[in-house]
């Protein structure tokens, strides 16, 4: 039995690395979603500031304000780029995420497997037992009554 107790604790240590590797992956996934969420903020308010500007232009500007225009967009791309960057690393650290909780899950269903084998193989183990202490006691019997024949005894 301290077989099977181990193999159970062993299932139990692997569902609870499952069960924190399905949360770390989930994290990863809300945090993914956050950063594709300030891309698309950072792009959309890109578009509707170079609108503006590009309309605002045509009426009248300066070149220093337009040198500030230049300079606030190239800021703007810039953190485009880190942003894109971050979702790449977010892509990275979600395919690790996947990976660990598939190893996970592999692992605790091999466990579970091997309880099951150990069950099986305990439970044929006791049948034989059992069968053995059937024949045994069957093998008395005929003995016993095969006794009696030979000394005139009658069952």
């Amino acid at each position: 039995m301290s077989v099977l107790k181990s193999v159970a604790l062993a299932i139990e240590l692997a569902t609870s690395k499952r069960d924190q590797a399905g949360r770390v992956l989930a994290q990863l996934n809300r945090s993914h979603v956050f950063a594709q969420d300030q891309m698309s903020q950072l792009e959309v308010y890109a578009a509707e500031t170079d609108t503006k500007w590009t309309t605002a232009a045509q009426i009248s500007a300066t070149p220093e304000l337009m040198r500030h225009h230049y300079q606030f967009m190239g800021r703007l791309y810039q953190a485009i780029e880190l942003q894109k960057e971050v979702i790449e690393n977010s892509n990275l650290k979600i395919g690790t995420a996947r990976q660990q909780l598939l190893e996970a899950d592999f692992r605790l269903a091999s466990l579970k497997l091997v309880l099951a084998k150990k069950k099986a193989d305990l439970s044929q183990l006791q049948s034989r037992r059992e069968q053995k202490q059937m024949d045994e006691f069957a093998a008395m019997q005929t003995s016993r009554s095969a006794g009696g024949c030979f000394t005139g005894e009658q069952p």
